[in-house]
């Protein structure tokens, strides 16, 4: 592929006379009340409120620690940040005005699908706010909320207005993402007419907008309600709660946002692959023609593919960072260090230099290039993993930096080292987990290769070497894990600090750093996230508006390169979501020996009823897998007999003498995802709970008092193991589906149209609804478990 100027100019006098198709969906544009209300408040106002705002949040965080103030000062400087990338982007052309009308209907599809999810799932979480009111205000204190004189009723409403706050939170982060890519995905078409870097450059700075107000919305509302609580409780002062007890009162926060990323990643899964598939079916392999042809009806995919990708990505950092709190206060306490704060408070910092220097690895990707030269495209992916690496660089300096200000105590002098090795584990981690997913979802591997070989023979060997690869692919993340695990347990273990009995203490929280240490490019890795649907999008819009062959080259290898970096980072997502559901898991057995007051240190599955456990926690995976893939499959089915129907009676659309119904096709998935979101949703909420409180009852009749507790640990353990292999297969098998299919188009194996192109097709469609509406939902569902677990802890015993 070569940038020649000559050349595209040429080819768009052509393109200029062909007859060509629009959509036309334009609706009347949604934002969420909030926003209008902000929107219509006078400049100085609005000011004087942000002022007093900021007034009191640093008021707070004074109150606090000056840990909390620097975290503040590092969030709001992200946040101007973002603004900056925010204009940046706008500022760019949005091309000629077919670009723009279809933008339009797809900004206008995302948020009126947007409004309608959302609207539901606001109601259901005020719903589950009702009832964790209702289960708190009956429910037992521990010894430690009775000393500090906090009651039934205060607990209680903590936990709900936490609750109430991550939703909200993450029903913004989804807003964010879904506002910047509906806008940010026509300006990456309209830049590749030009070159190839400018459109890779305006696709990462709109993620990096995305992914630093995601972050830092995760960081400084978890910071807000700490400072709050500790101010308003009084913590430190005699009489009043401990502050490494505070760290309990935040699941809550985690609860919430993990209640609505599942429910939006499901809804949104659902709306994106039910239109994908139905488009891939009928268009390509029926009629022979793209997907993202202006004749498919089947426009929903690249409408659905811009919404409700923040809230997963916010849920993922918020439950990071509270389990770590929770095992950084736990261990102060037992090894009764002077100071806790620098444990319990280490992950927001680690997150605050995460935003340092993801905005530097974001900064570092120049548009600028010489096109008056004849040169080949550069490959985007090495664009993106100089910025990874330097990122990288960047966050093994001030990861060891952080562990020397805030985790050096001279009960054990040396124990920051210890622990900066750990983050460093948890670095090496992630890195390897990038290089993993990539090897077996870019096409220039020969994993991806070799599916797409086997495509040559027929879509049955096609789906076998899929579903193999997917297989195989969980070998190198789980041992990666596993040695990541030991390592880190082993280093905290070995840093020298010990309880008042002398035994070492420090390994669960070994393992925690390890899990921030993973984390310490999140902001860079969820910018890579981003990339994806923008990327996508581009692509389609270039496609239904008919631009010349050598722009949607452009656009395919930046989809192809998409479709990498989403891999990429679900497989980083899971790897993070294995590290910290063994956080959240001793978390909740040390919140059962809080409130049991008894000690709770083992899981003994050789108990029959703690083995059934277990076997309904792999269950739950399994069923809840079938209900979203089937979920994806009759939305696809209802989609293929609408599109089907419109070529029948409308032969006109073919030579572009008939217009489809575009806003059918909308109207089918949109009704479709939110009425199949519901089961599987309220199947994942559910089973713990009824779990828990069917065993308890069973163990109150048979003399065991902790069999509830007991139970729903197993079953959490197994849901996790279990989890995080399905999850592995469904998101590896999935993208290496879709970019088999890629690399052929590029033109091996007989290339589009081709016997091999078909059966291609056929593993792209079967691998949709894994890789991008049960893989993603399952990780989502395994932190989701382990929060409830928390939550509803006292329910059990």
């Amino acid at each position: 592929m070569m940038m020649d100027e000559d050349v595209e100019q040429a080819s768009l006098m052509s393109f200029n006379d062909r007859p060509r198709a629009f959509p036309n969906m334009r609706s009347k544009t949604y934002s969420p009340l909030i926003f209008r209300i902000i929107r219509k408040l006078n400049v100085r106002v609005l000011s004087i409120i942000l002022l007093f705002c900021f007034g009191a949040i640093f008021y707070m965080g004074a109150s606090t620690s000056p840990i909390i103030l620097f975290v503040f000062t590092v969030c709001i400087i992200s946040f101007l940040l973002s603004i900056y990338l925010t204009k940046w982007v706008l500022a760019k052309d949005e091309g000629p005005p077919e670009m723009v009308e279809i933008s339009d209907a797809i900004r206008d599809g995302a948020e009126g699908f947007f409004r309608t999810q959302y609207s539901t799932i606001s109601k259901m979480a005020i719903l589950l706010a009702f009832v964790i009111l209702c289960i708190y205000l009956f429910r037992s204190l521990t010894p430690q909320q009775e000393a500090a004189g906090l009651g039934r009723a205060m607990s209680a409403y903590i936990t709900v207005a936490a609750f109430l706050l991550g939703a909200l939170c993450s029903g913004i982060a989804g807003y964010v993402g879904m506002w910047v890519s509906v806008r940010a995905n026509v300006r990456v078409s309209s830049a590749a007419r030009r070159s190839a870097r400018e459109a890779l450059q305006i696709a990462v700075r709109a993620g990096g907008f995305s992914a630093l107000v995601v972050v830092g919305m995760a960081v400084i509302g978890i910071a807000i309600l700490y400072s709050t609580f500790y101010v308003w409780l009084g913590v430190g002062s005699p009489g009043s709660m401990n502050v490494t007890d505070l760290p309990l009162l935040l699941v809550g926060y985690g609860f919430g946002a993990s209640f609505v990323a599942l429910f939006a990643q499901l809804g949104g899964g659902i709306y994106t692959k039910g239109a994908d598939v139905g488009a891939d079916l009928v268009g390509k392999v029926e009629q022979g023609i793209p997907e993202d042809d202006p004749r498919n009806p089947a426009v929903g995919d690249n409408v659905g593919d811009c919404a409700a990708r923040g809230a997963d990505l916010f849920e993922s950092i918020a439950a990071e960072i509270i389990s770590a709190m929770i095992l950084g206060g736990t261990m102060a306490k037992k090894c009764k260090i002077e100071d806790p704060s620098g444990f319990i408070l280490f992950p927001l910092v680690v997150h605050s230099f995460d935003l340092i220097i993801s905005s530097i690895g974001i900064l570092s990707i120049k548009g600028t290039r010489d096109a008056s030269v004849k040169s080949p495209v550069e490959d985007p992916m090495a664009v993106l993993q100089k910025g990874y690496s330097l990122t990288i660089i960047l966050a093994v300096i001030t990861f060891g930096a952080s562990t020397r200000w805030l985790l050096y105590t001279e009960q054990a002098p040396s124990a920051w080292f210890n622990f900066a090795l750990c983050g460093l584990v948890g670095i090496i981690t992630a890195y390897i987990f990038v290089w993993i997913s990539k090897y077996y979802t870019d096409y220039k591997h020969e994993p991806v290769r070799t599916l797409a070989l086997a495509s040559s023979t027929g879509h049955g060997t096609n789906i076998i070497a899929g579903v193999s690869l997917g297989l195989e692919s969980t070998a190198l993340p789980v041992l990666t894990i596993s040695v990541a695990i030991i390592s880190a347990y082993w280093l905290g273990n070995t840093s020298g600090l010990v309880d008042e009995n002398g035994i070492p203490t420090g390994g669960l929280f070994g393992t925690a750093v390890a899990t921030m240490g993973m984390l310490s490019t999140a902001a860079y890795v969820l910018t890579m996230d981003m990339f994806g649907p923008i990327a996508d999008n581009a692509g389609g819009i270039v496609e239904m508006s008919q631009q010349p062959e050598s722009v949607r080259e452009i656009t395919d290898l930046l989809d192809a390169v998409g479709n990498t970096t989403k891999a990429t980072t679900k497989g980083f997502a899971i790897g993070s979501a294995a590290l910290a559901s063994f956080l959240l898991f001793s978390a909740y057995m040390d919140e059962v020996s809080a409130f049991a007051n008894v000690s709770f240190k083992e899981v003994d599955i050789a108990i029959p009823e703690v083995f059934v456990g277990g076997l309904l926690g792999a269950m739950l995976i399994f069923l809840f897998s079938a209900w979203a893939c089937a979920a994806v499959g009759r939305t696809a089915q209802e989609v293929v007999n609408e599109v089907r129907r419109q070529f029948i009676e409308r032969p006109g659309i073919m030579e572009y003498k008939e217009k489809p119904d575009y806003s059918r096709c909308v109207a089918i998935v949109a009704s479709a995802a939110l009425r199949e979101m519901i089961k599987p949703g309220a199947l994942a909420i559910a089973s713990p709970i009824v779990v828990g409180l069917v065993f308890r009852i069973l163990g109150y009749y048979t003399g065991q008092p902790l069999l509830g507790a007991k139970v729903v640990a197993s079953m959490l353990m197994f849901a996790t193991v279990c989890g995080i292999l399905m999850a592995l297969f469904l998101n590896t098998a999935g993208g290496a589906w879709d970019n088999a299919k890629k690399y052929i188009e590029t033109g091996a194996l007989g290339g589009k149209g081709s016997e091999a192109h078909k059966a291609a097709v056929t593993g792209d469609t079967v691998g949709d609804p894994f890789k991008d509406t049960a893989g993603p939902s399952i990780h989502v569902l395994i932190k989701m478990l382990a929060t409830i677990t928390l939550v509803m802890a006292p329910v059990f015993l």
